[in-house]
């Protein structure tokens, strides 16, 4: 790899280098949809990540009830998608309420 940073622990013994597997956060933001919206989806920037180095995932945000669903997301060349339904079955649920994004890039 031609890029990538080194870091050596207290005894002077290399730890990481650019050969090394690492995921970083790169973006974590929470995203909302209001209740009775329609089956919509929101894009969040994330330049240089896609879908062949960088997973995005959405977590609950506080406590929710057993009536609310998770939201869905996809990875696209340096775009977060996050969908308040399941694409690939026609008839869910439109979910509501607030969760938060988190994009993580790895190498």
């Amino acid at each position: 790899m031609s890029w990538g940073a080194r870091f050596w622990g207290a005894d002077g013994t290399l730890q990481i280098d650019e050969n090394s597997f690492t995921i970083r956060v790169v973006l974590s933001t929470l995203v909302t949809f209001a209740a009775g919206a329609a089956k919509g989806n929101q894009d969040f920037s994330v330049p240089g990540v896609g879908p062949s180095n960088g997973t995005a995932i959405v977590i609950p945000n506080g406590a929710y009830s057993s009536s609310q669903i998770q939201f869905e997301t996809e990875m696209l060349d340096g775009i977060a998608r996050v969908y308040n339904y399941t694409r690939t079955f026609a008839a869910s649920t439109i979910a509501s309420g607030t969760m938060r994004l988190i994009v993580m890039r790895w190498s």
